[in-house]
């Protein structure tokens, strides 16, 4: 049995944004616009994705 994942891409910029925003992005492998990633559906990366969401696009697997 495979586990869920996320796919979370970043489209909007960092600039200005609060540094525990930043720090958010940063802690789920996103640096820049339009940087990927593929993370496990848990609690931990739903919480980060929530504090977030405003500027990732979210795909579920």
């Amino acid at each position: 049995m495979a586990d869920k994942t996320i796919k979370i891409k970043l489209v909007k910029s960092l600039n200005g944004r609060l540094d525990k925003h930043i720090a958010t992005a940063n802690s789920l492998g996103l640096h820049k616009i339009g940087n990927e990633t593929v993370q496990p559906d848990n609690p931990q990366t739903r919480g980060k994705i929530a504090q977030i969401g405003y500027l990732l696009q979210v795909t579920e697997d």
